[in-house]
């Protein structure tokens, strides 16, 4: 076929390649990935169980940890099954449009994320810095409001990266190399320029990661100020704020390890790179239940309420 011939075609149907080796090898990483993912899975189910099932817990900053942990649940089910399909029995086709849905869900809720910090580090802020005008500022009305523009801001500019990716023509090759649907990964294959898909991602990274991180390191800043200013520093306030500062830290620390990965892709296997954009994703959504777990008070009462029960429960 010649070169204008195949320039003229585009791929509608991909392989995600996975990880490289014997089958053998491809079914023993299946083994920490299930487990990781049932962790996951489990962890921030009873998060999200025991915060609902009791009224005490139904104040905004534990409704927000509750959030968190439904973001950190349905982030890794939109890969992960797929990519255990793919080590165990070889299942690794993906259409576009399949693709192009997997990349925005993931993206999309990665910025949330992100944007679940900031709601938590506003709600400390005014609890802290604003205690007499706590009520006013998260009264449900007017949070919905910050909430709503926060993620339409998110939602335009993943839909803008997945709608740029989806206008390419893809006739270079159909396999994606990666266990999932990362965006570099697909448009990388495409036939032209990708420099405005690069720039409208660095855009999107800065306006809604970048931004969101800036406003909670001010945020946390002021409360640090204003908790030392008080002579006294309220010891569950700075419990609080330091468990919340720690999931953000969890989170940033994967995401820029998995951004220099790219930078220096050249220099690394294909499975060591694939490896920590997985870990990017799925680690987070396994720590946070746990830092939420143990840190904070009346979350780990609860636990520890459900273990037992549970243990009682199997010793009848």
């Amino acid at each position: 076929m010649s070169e204008y011939a195949a320039r003229n075609i585009s791929h509608t149907d991909f392989i995600l390649s996975g990880f490289s080796g014997s089958r053998e090898w491809k079914q023993l990483l299946f083994i920490p990935f299930f487990l990781l993912f049932v962790m996951s899975v489990t962890a921030n189910s009873m998060i999200i169980f025991i915060i609902l099932s009791h009224r005490a817990l139904h104040s905004p900053m534990y409704l927000l940890i509750c959030v968190m942990a439904f973001v950190d649940l349905v982030i890794p089910i939109f890969f992960v099954p797929n990519m255990l399909f793919n080590l165990l029995f070889n299942w690794n086709h993906i259409s576009l449009m399949g693709c192009l849905v997997q990349m925005f869900c993931i993206l999309f809720f990665q910025t949330v994320q992100t944007t679940i910090l900031l709601w938590m580090a506003l709600d400390r802020f005014y609890a802290i810095c604003t205690p007499l005008h706590y009520n006013e500022h998260m009264r449900f009305s007017a949070f919905l409001k910050f909430v709503i523009i926060l993620l339409l801001r998110n939602a335009v500019f993943i839909s803008a990266i997945v709608g740029l990716a989806r206008s390419l023509s893809y006739c270079q090759s159909n396999e994606i190399k990666h266990c999932f649907c990362e965006h570099m990964a697909l448009v990388t294959l495409a036939c032209g320029s990708i420099y405005v898909n690069s720039v409208v991602g660095l855009c999107a990274a800065f306006f809604t990661l970048a931004a969101d991180v800036l406003f909670i390191v001010f945020s946390y800043v002021r409360i640090f100020v204003s908790l030392f200013k008080s002579g006294r520093p309220s010891q569950k306030a700075l419990s609080t704020c330091i468990t919340h500062i720690i999931v953000m830290f969890v989170g940033l620390i994967f995401a820029l390890t998995s951004f220099l990965s790219y930078r220096i892709k050249n220099d690394m296997s294909s499975n060591s790179h694939m490896t920590i954009s997985t870990m990017y994703l799925l680690l987070p959504a396994c720590l946070n239940p746990i830092i939420y777990g143990i840190r904070t008070k009346e979350i780990r009462q609860q636990v520890m309420k459900v273990m037992k029960y549970g243990k009682k429960f199997t010793q009848h």
